[in-house]
């Protein structure tokens, strides 16, 4: 128990003593920076470039490291990103011996102290034109000043949406001197890209690269060379989104579209489909201009949306004229030789269409043969039905006649019996000439209906025909529109 309790102790003495070891080290170390920063900026002016040799090229190291995209505005043509940028140069009048400072090698002041290069984004597209950020930099014992300041920057872009919501986007950030030239300061760029490893993974854009080249441009003002760190942003939009919101809706509104052809013409509904579709796709064509710039370039989804569109209207126009067709009376022409022949033998049988009221689960073959063979044998039945009383009336007449002639002639007789059989022959003349008008107007009234049935089954075909037409046109306007994209 004594063992322990001193073995305790001992370990407590020794902590205590560390502790008071450290504490005297750190307020040397804090002393010591005073002394310095004193000795160091007691004639040093941060107003003046720090090179011994007016002549002498200060070189300014800058590194980006993107964190997170903002914004990207395609209106406006405006990238909102959140930089971390990175200055390093060497100040000529900010170095020191580390041995006459207890081993010192690095301190930390306010950014304002010193001299900085006036680093600046060339395509800036914000109207603050604040200060940069006034963090601590770094100041070694060699003169090498370390610069890290945060920075929401607005950039201008020049968007491209032809490809829209399919597309890749390039936004470069350009840095250099707004007054300093190639002479005085040169800008280099530590890596030959930015710097992605902290970058926050951004909901509607993937990053596929930053690279960073050196430009130096000579101006017509000047005869100097300004330098420049262009950092090309490749973006490349997730489509996920705009597919399932913008994209499917229309390609299923499109496809209802040929289906107006379908619905039967006494419906009364085939134009309000048409139209109603119509201002759908309107709808969604109004959503995507707001989104995208003003600019020539229409982007792929809205083309898209103006080829359907013209579709529609041309297929809500053909339904007019064919419910035109359908509703052909019987004051209508007779249909053509021709389309009787292409349209209702040929395409009729292309596209299985039927008659108008026959049922389609029924063979069209036997009810025609049916139809055919109950109308010849009721047409011959009435026809003896009709004729052969009339007939025989007819005859039993003329004997009547002939012999009540005859009689008349060799006998002599004139009687009661001769006026009734006249009388009778007269009546039946008269029933016969009705009878004949009759058959006359059913037989008219059959032909127009016969032309009128025959206008309904050429609407009936032409609406089947567009049908296919232009769900084969919509289909490959949704194949064309996925191959682009891909």
């Amino acid at each position: 128990m004594k063992r322990n309790s001193l073995s305790s102790f001992y370990v407590s003495l020794w902590l205590l003593f560390t502790a008071v070891i450290l504490q005297a080290v750190d307020s040397a170390k804090g002393k010591y920076a005073h002394m310095l920063f004193n000795e160091l900026f007691e004639d040093y002016s941060n107003a003046l470039r720090p090179v011994e040799d007016t002549d002498k090229v200060l070189n300014v190291t800058l590194q980006i490291t993107l964190s997170q995209i903002k914004d990207m505005d395609e209106r406006n043509q405006i990238l909102s990103a959140y930089l971390w940028i990175r200055q390093s140069w060497y100040d000529a009048y900010l170095k020191w011996d580390k041995d006459k400072y207890d081993g010192l090698d690095s301190i930390r002041i306010p950014s304002n102290l010193v001299w900085r290069p006036d680093i600046v984004l060339y395509n800036k597209a914000d109207d603050d034109f604040s200060e940069p950020v006034n963090t601590n930099v770094v100041l070694r014992y060699d003169g090498k000043i370390t610069w890290d300041a945060p920075a929401i920057t607005k950039s201008s872009c020049v968007v491209d949406v032809s490809y829209f919501p399919f597309d890749r986007q390039q936004c470069n950030l350009t840095f250099g001197s707004w007054t300093y030239n190639g002479n005085q300061v040169d800008i280099i760029n530590s890596l030959d890209s930015g710097d992605l490893s902290d970058f926050i993974e951004d909901v509607e854009w993937e990053i596929h690269g930053m690279p960073a080249v050196k430009n130096v441009i000579t101006y017509g003002c000047c005869s100097e060379p300004y330098p420049d760190v262009t950092f090309t942003l490749i973006l490349k939009r997730k489509s996920s989104f705009y597919i399932f919101n913008l994209l499917l809706p229309c390609i299923l509104i499109s496809f209802l579209a040929p289906l107006g052809f379908y619905l039967p013409a006494d419906s009364g509904e085939k134009v309000s489909l048409g139209v109603t579709v119509l201002l759908a796709l309107t709808v969604f064509q109004l959503m995507v201009a707001e989104i995208m710039p003003p600019s020539e370039n229409v982007p792929l989804i809205g083309k898209y949306y103006i080829a359907t569109m013209t579709m529609i209207t041309a297929s809500t126009a053909l339904t007019i004229i064919i419910m035109n067709l359908h509703h052909c009376g019987s004051e209508a022409k007779p249909v053509p030789q021709w389309a009787r022949v292409i349209i209702l033998d040929y395409m009729s049988k292309i596209f299985f269409v039927y008659d108008v009221g026959e049922n389609c689960t029924s063979p069209k073959r036997e009810k025609e043969e049916e139809r055919k063979l109950e109308g010849d044998d009721g047409c011959q039945r009435r026809q003896k039905e009709v004729r052969s009383p009339l007939s025989n009336r007819k005859d039993d007449c003329d004997l009547k006649e002939k012999l009540n002639g005859n009689l008349s002639k060799s006998y002599g007789v004139h009687g009661e019996n001769v006026r009734e059989t006249v009388n009778c022959c007269s009546c039946y003349k008269m029933l016969i000439k009705n009878i004949e008008y009759i058959a006359n107007c059913v037989r008219d009234h059959k032909a127009n209906r016969a032309k009128g049935i025959e206008w309904k089954k050429v609407a009936k075909v032409m609406d089947r025909f567009f049908m296919w037409i232009f769900f084969i046109m919509v289909f490959f306007m949704s194949v064309l529109i996925i191959g682009k994209a891909a």
